[in-house]
């Protein structure tokens, strides 16, 4: 039996199957992204369930006698653990761009917003500088291979009209909301803290010699510090992108055991 055939035999099955699927794609980073037309998005979808349907079809028997309102409650829920499982995947994104957040407000470009590919709204300068390189470093490791693996690890975990443990789920929610802030304020830590200092200084200066305009002085000057330091720390930067790609990994297949049955 060939897999069309395979797939018309249990098109409620491979439906259900693409609605994990969608889920995942509509909120993984890249793969969510709103620069993407939503028919490659359904199309990709459609081609990721299809490859990977057929080792679905082995390890279940099917939902063909379910009635239509508890098929449909399965669509929902299995589309609800795909964005759940890209939501984890973004939420390192998340952290950095609110690190560039941190930084632009505190160089003077809180003020300053482009448009992001990406999600399509507005964001600072750097968050959004530092996102992308986040994303190409995330391409370039192959992280969108992680995911995807990580997308067929589910259906061997996660069985299609299992229970969702929701106490467990939100607990974990939560201490990945509290990792991802304590990451973000790491990776802005060192330039925060220099132009704070920066401050102090002509705080003093401003003090000492009131006939000079501070701020006309120190604004240019916090700009051409922030930018130094984020030139010199750049190489520091990407270790520790790394090591929030690790963390996102590790709390990627943690949350498959907790929504393991």
């Amino acid at each position: 039996m060939d897999v069309f055939s395979l797939i018309l035999g249990k098109i409620s099955l491979f439906l259900v199957v693409f609605s994990r699927v969608i889920g995942i794609f509509s909120m993984a980073p890249f793969f969510g992204s709103k620069n993407i037309p939503i028919n490659i998005k359904v199309g990709l979808a459609f081609f990721v369930t299809l490859i990977m349907f057929p080792s679905v079809v082995e390890n279940y028997q099917g939902i063909e006698n379910a009635v239509l309102w508890s098929y449909i409650g399965i669509i929902i829920k299995e589309f609800a653990i795909g964005l759940i499982i890209g939501f984890t995947s973004y939420l390192v994104f998340a952290a950095i761009q609110m690190a560039g957040s941190l930084i632009d407000i505190q160089i003077g470009f809180g003020i300053v917003s482009i448009l992001d590919p990406q999600s399509g709204t507005q964001m600072p300068l750097i968050g959004t500088f530092k996102y992308l390189l986040a994303i190409l470093l995330f391409l370039g490791m192959n992280g969108h291979h992680v995911i995807i693996a990580a997308l067929g690890e589910s259906f061997q975990r996660i069985p299609i009209g299992s229970l969702i443990p929701e106490n467990t789920l939100m607990l974990h929610i939560l201490n990945m909301f509290t990792a991802a802030f304590t990451f973000a304020f790491k990776v802005a830590l060192p330039v925060i803290a220099t132009l704070f200092l920066v401050d102090v200084a002509f705080g003093v200066i401003n003090r000492t010699v009131p006939q000079m305009n501070v701020f006309m002085v120190g604004m240019p000057a916090k700009i051409i510090v922030g930018i130094f330091l984020l030139v010199l720390a750049l190489p520091v930067y990407l270790i520790v992108i790394q090591i929030g790609f690790t963390g996102m990994y590790s709390d990627l297949y943690k949350l498959l055991e907790i929504l393991q049955p």
